[in-house]
């Protein structure tokens, strides 16, 4: 696909293109990466699905915090996009207002596990700072817990302390958006759980526009959250998510040293790769994906 628009970046899903000195185009691709290695099989509609969930948590969560997001669609830009790339763009486009992303990405748990969940077993803290003993695997925290990362150019994020975004950002900055994700991430987890969905942790990213902070990126999708069936929860074990499952399944199962190059997905594993996300987004929505642009179930 080209557009007739300056390329800015491509990350592991998105590519950004510059529509001028104020606003950028993001297209959320159909690309899966597992172990930080971009597979070479695309997930059929996992872009839209992403395009769509973040829209739909944008505007729930507008009231909270301001967000960079113009439009989702393409006709917008009619001059820019040729006919032949506006069926692919379709509900997998967001042109934003460029902002200046900080450079701490936002963690907020709700529940013990992955990552956090390691640290805890090893050495009773999560992002080195002390929690509560006692804890068991997927066990719900007595608050949730605001867990900033630093970003990464490549491989992975570092998990860092509370203190240490304060040095990155500075105390007013790193304890307004510490406040504003902690106040995000409760009004999705109770939306959320209406559905029977638990939001066992999630990322969100912000920046500034003209001095103003702002939600930007992808926000509450299966990429970014972990997302539980509320029904298969129990404390003590790891419930499945809402989300490339399938796939860390398969690649579990196989010999594979986690580097490039990647195996090749099965099509079943692909299949069910792609129903998942889609029923992430319809549970969570309450929304049939058939009436997302270009979506279909």
């Amino acid at each position: 696909m080209r557009l007739n628009l300056p390329h800015v970046h491509s990350g592991k899903v998105r590519d950004i293109y510059e529509i001028d000195s104020q606003n950028l185009l993001m297209v959320t691709s159909d690309r899966l990466s597992a172990f930080d290695v971009v597979l070479n099989e695309p997930i059929p509609e996992k872009g839209r699905v992403l395009t769509a969930m973040t829209r739909y948590w944008l505007e729930k969560l507008n009231n909270l915090v301001p967000n960079h997001l113009i439009s989702v669609d393409p006709t917008y830009l009619s001059d820019e996009i040729s006919l032949e790339n506006r069926e692919f763009l379709l509900g997998r486009t967001m042109i934003c207002r460029r902002a200046e992303m900080l450079p701490v990405e936002c963690i907020v748990r709700g529940f013990i596990t992955g990552s956090a969940w390691k640290e805890y077993k090893e050495n009773g803290t999560v992002h080195g700072e002390k929690v509560v003993s006692g804890l068991k695997e997927s066990e719900q925290f007595q608050q949730p817990l605001f867990t900033p990362s630093t970003k990464a150019t490549s491989g992975h994020d570092e998990n860092i302390s509370f203190s240490e975004s304060i040095e990155i950002l500075g105390s007013d900055l790193a304890e307004k958006v510490k406040d504003t994700s902690l106040k995000c991430y409760k009004l999705a987890a109770d939306l959320a759980m209406e559905r029977g969905i638990i939001i066992a942790d999630t990322k969100f990213e912000f920046g500034l526009i003209d001095g103003e902070l702002v939600l930007a990126d992808e926000v509450l999708t299966p990429d970014s959250s972990r997302f539980w069936p509320e029904e298969q929860w129990s404390i003590g074990s790891s419930p499945p998510s809402f989300d490339k499952q399938p796939v860390r399944d398969f690649l579990d199962g196989i010999e594979w040293d986690k580097k490039p190059p990647p195996p090749t997905l099965p099509s079943e594993v692909i299949s069910a790769t792609s129903s998942r996300y889609i029923e992430a987004y319809e549970k969570i929505s309450g929304k049939s994906f058939e009436d997302w642009p270009g979506g279909r179930s």
